[in-house]
């Protein structure tokens, strides 16, 4: 089965778009923000709300170290987490330093007046295609995020703020994505009853996955050890 694929985005650059090459003052804000944290480990509940997979909820743990390294553990089970999905997380985007920004506008979201800023690489070694922020411009908070990426499909983020968000680290995140062409991880089977698979994808089709997980607790800048990852 393939991996998690969403039709790719075109953008039509019209005369009136504000293209910098980085340099973006409120992307700045947000990267000087998030310069707070060298390494965490996070301790949260992971719910999965994916039509062909009965997961119950579980608790997870969360590692991330500068600049990009990223892992994710569920308790007693598999993570069923998009490839890709928690390894491109903002910082990772951020930290490449090698793109261009693109000023969309503003947009509400969720009674937030949040302003939308676009991403494209320069460097076509870096594995994702295009990635757009909802940031609130206020308080240097990114609050939702839709990536592109060359080999692990799309996926939008919401990101919820609570304790932490100094930090620029959210009390919840949920990943959203298509399960047409999600790419189950080993060890994980479809149970689609007595279909037959040709019917199997038909099943799939145009339905929308989450997976959602809810923070308790942050441990910032203590180490981590290298095996971890």
């Amino acid at each position: 089965m393939k991996k998690i694929i969403i039709t790719l985005i075109c953008i039509v650059l019209i005369p009136t778009t504000n293209a910098l090459a980085q340099g973006d003052p409120l992307i700045e804000k947000v990267s000087r923000k998030l310069a707070l944290v060298n390494d965490y480990v996070a301790e949260g509940i992971m719910k999965t709300d994916v039509s062909f997979i009965k997961a119950s909820l579980g608790k997870v743990k969360v590692y991330f170290k500068k600049p990009n390294l990223l892992k994710v553990r569920k308790e007693g089970g598999i993570s069923l987490l998009p490839k890709g999905g928690v390894s491109l997380s903002i910082n990772t985007l951020l930290n490449t330093k090698q793109y261009t920004v693109i000023q969309a506008g503003t947009q509400v979201v969720k009674g937030k007046s949040l302003r939308v800023i676009k991403l494209i690489p320069n460097d076509d070694q870096l594995d994702w295609v295009i990635a757009t922020l909802w940031i609130d411009p206020v308080e240097a908070l990114v609050y939702k995020t839709a990536t592109t990426t060359k080999e692990n499909g799309s996926y939008e983020i919401s990101m919820e703020y609570g304790a932490y968000a100094q930090y620029g680290l959210a009390s919840k995140i949920i990943f959203s994505f298509h399960t047409k062409d999600y790419k189950l991880p080993n060890g994980i089977t479809l149970e689609f009853g007595d279909d037959e698979p040709a019917n199997k994808q038909k099943l799939l089709k145009n339905k929308k996955g989450s997976i959602e997980i809810t923070y308790t607790h942050y441990n910032i800048n203590k180490g981590i050890p290298p095996h971890i990852f």
